[in-house]
């Protein structure tokens, strides 16, 4: 019998009674402990929700906990292959299997399954993706143009400071949005909340403390306290997608790359650092990743850079 069950992020599972505890044990879990974002639990529930539906099919019934421990890695290849036949992005079959190797660990650990089988299917290699950066000098265009969009200088003020801080501190465009009015940005450094909540200590470099605080001294809105700093035009919070259409109009202004948008101004810092002979470690701590195999696809960027460079100026690398 189906007992359907809702997530936090309102997607259905059908499961049965004890599986459907058992989820719910899992997004506490995930929020407590693992304390992911709303967005992570969200994509989290969908990859789940995906599965079970496939095993509704697969076996003729809604699964409970018996149906998961007795599933053989013959099934999991199967909702593998069924994915693959619905066109789904190589990435997403990976997320999935990751979202389903997470759910199957914290049923063992919780003592409701163990069932290995999860762990012996591979899942597809994935091609390694490189950072889309801009040069030093599109970067800087981008940021010094911004502010020639806007009318209102308040506005042009927010929109520099903004991207600068996203340049100049590597930051997460949700993590720039995320500062309040309380926070020190006139300090040497700032205590930024990444994801999974995950603290880290950035410097800031005079322009962009200059930066903010122009912007400040020009909005016309003067909050305190916990609300947020960079405000739109109305003084609500400011929409991320204000400022990924200003980068679309720069990219059409400037003659910049479809790969230039605000995150682009984070891979650049990351980019620059490294070409100037900063240590991937430090790199790292900076931009908050928890892998250093996150941050070494910089490395890469740099040595296309290199290579580019080298044929474009070396007399020996041009064929005659």
């Amino acid at each position: 019998m189906d007992a359907e069950t809702l997530a936090p992020s309102n997607v259905t599972f059908a499961a049965g009674k004890d599986l459907a505890e058992a989820i719910a044990a899992w997004h506490g879990w995930l929020h407590s402990e693992r304390r992911v974002s709303s967005h992570t639990s969200d994509a989290y529930s969908r990859d789940l929700a995906s599965f079970l539906a496939f095993l509704r099919d697969h076996l003729g019934d809604a699964a409970d906990l018996a149906a998961l421990s007795a599933l053989k890695p013959a099934d999991f290849r199967s909702y593998l292959a069924h994915r693959a036949g619905e066109s789904i992005a190589r990435s997403s079959i990976a997320r999935g299997m990751s979202t389903l190797r997470n759910f199957f660990r914290f049923l063992d650990r919780t003592g409701r399954v163990h069932n290995p089988a999860v762990k012996s299917v591979k899942t597809p290699r994935l091609p390694q993706s490189v950072p889309k950066a801009l040069d030093e000098v599109d970067a800087l265009d981008a940021i010094r143009s911004a502010g020639a969009l806007q009318n209102e200088p308040w506005l042009a003020a927010r929109d520099q400071a903004l991207m600068l801080l996203l340049y100049g501190c590597g930051l997460r465009l949700g993590e720039a949005l995320s500062l309040t009015w309380s926070t020190r940005t006139d300090a040497d450094t700032l205590r930024i909340v990444g994801k999974g909540r995950k603290e880290r200590i950035v410097p800031v470099l005079p322009i962009v403390k200059a930066a903010i605080a122009g912007y400040r001294d020009l909005c016309p809105f003067k909050n305190s306290g916990d609300a947020p700093l960079f405000l739109g035009a109305r003084g609500k919070p400011l929409s991320p997608r204000i400022i990924q259409r200003q980068m679309e109009a720069l990219r059409a202004q400037l003659g910049l790359h479809e790969h230039a948008t605000p995150h682009a101004l984070r891979h650049s810092f990351a980019t620059h650092l490294l070409a100037k002979g900063g240590d991937l470690r430090t790199i790292q701590e900076l931009l908050g990743h928890a892998s250093l195999s996150t941050t070494q696809r910089y490395t890469a960027v740099d040595e296309s850079h290199l290579i580019r460079t080298y044929r474009d100026t070396h007399p020996r690398a041009k064929t005659r």
